[in-house]
């Protein structure tokens, strides 16, 4: 059942961390059986299953895009996407900010960075990150706020290995939160952890863990 698994994960999720129920390639019986149990955020991958998805669902749901996007698919999930976890790119974040115009809303969206050994992963370096954060292109735009980070570790057995990554994430975090966010309250989010290593990064300083087959599967 999914709401005894859901229970399971949630009473070892402390109250100022965020579960994201990752819900790709479920079923919308299963996630209306999670939102019946109190569960009201989600996090797809795709763009075209959650564009399907929300539609038939609760208006009250927060949706996350979590996986990688493209620029051309922004403006399918613009209207009511919640927060963007994967922005990589200035050229992404000036797509989003103009989808968002067009919607006349603000979309949260946190820095996607790689941290992880392999090359698979997608993600910014703090060089790349700081040159885009320091360009007049970055200061104009007005639709999109950048409320914090994302990562992901490498798939490995080895905890110390993964506990590294984190640190290094959660590293990060604090250098941009100084050099560019001091005095902005939203910017506070560091999603890191999945359904294998998501206690390991809240250990670390996660706010925001993402956890889909420890619920759904």
């Amino acid at each position: 059942m999914v709401k005894d698994k859901l229970a399971f994960i949630q009473k070892q999720i402390p109250e100022n961390v965020i579960l994201v129920a990752v819900s790709k390639t479920q079923p919308i019986s299963a996630i209306q059986e999670a939102y019946d149990f109190g569960q009201r955020v989600y996090g797809e991958n795709k763009v075209q299953e959650l564009a399907d998805k929300y539609p038939l669902l609760p208006k009250d749901i927060k949706w996350h895009l979590i996986g990688h996007l493209q620029t051309n698919k922004v403006k399918y999930i613009a209207p009511f996407v919640a927060l963007i976890h994967s922005v990589d790119s200035l050229k992404l974040l000036q797509e989003i900010n103009k989808q968002a115009l067009n919607n006349e809303r603000t979309i949260d969206c946190l820095l996607q960075f790689h941290v992880a050994q392999e090359e698979t992963k997608f993600g910014l370096s703090i060089e790349e990150a700081r040159e885009f954060l320091d360009s007049i292109d970055f200061a104009l735009l007005k639709n999109v706020r950048i409320v914090g980070i994302m990562g992901m570790a490498s798939f490995t057995s080895d905890s110390n290995q993964v506990r590294s990554e984190f640190k290094s994430l959660k590293n990060i975090f604090s250098q941009l939160k100084t050099e560019y966010f001091p005095t902005e309250n939203s910017f506070k989010e560091i999603s890191m952890g999945m359904s294998g290593d998501f206690q390991l990064a809240i250990e670390e300083g996660s706010t925001m863990v993402r956890v889909g087959s420890s619920i759904f599967n």
